[in-house]
């Protein structure tokens, strides 16, 4: 009988294994806003679904980190959904403060700019299979406003 069982859950593992999933990518981070108490920085996530049903997203999660220290993080919970076989693009919008740019001098002192790590979180609720994250991480510069961008 345990054989019986042993198998069965070996063929479960291997089909799940072989489900299409949504995939994602993070294709930019560039600058949104500029208030007096922070900048605001803007992620784009495309999420490819190959279903012919949406998927409702539970919530995005992010760090921004630069120098080795986070300097924006948080979630966004229940954002939507991803539409039915198609590409649907997410906008994570990210609130730094000026207190923790100023910490950053050293790294933007030369060049004005942060280089970044930015780490992504978006857990969907796929059928069957329940909530899944898709690990998202991408690399680069993000470009300091200049007074003429703050007036």
């Amino acid at each position: 009988m345990s054989q019986l069982v042993d198998k069965a859950k070996n063929f479960v593992v291997e089909k799940m294994a072989n489900i299409k999933k949504p995939e994602a990518d993070v294709t930019d981070v560039d600058l949104k806003q500029v208030s007096r108490e922070n900048i605001e920085y803007l992620a784009k996530v495309s999420v490819n679904n190959p279903y012919s049903h949406s998927i409702p997203i539970c919530e995005i999660s992010y760090t921004l980190r630069s120098a080795g220290r986070d300097i924006a993080s948080g979630t966004i919970p229940d954002p939507g959904s991803l539409k039915a076989d198609d590409t649907t693009m997410l906008d994570v919008g990210m609130k730094v403060p000026y207190n923790i740019l100023v910490s950053l001098a050293k790294d933007i002192g030369g060049d004005w700019d942060i280089d970044y790590e930015l780490a992504v979180g978006l857990t969907i609720d796929l059928p069957i299979i329940g909530n899944y994250t898709i690990p998202l991480y991408k690399k680069g510069e993000i470009k300091l406003p200049t007074l003429s961008d703050i007036f």
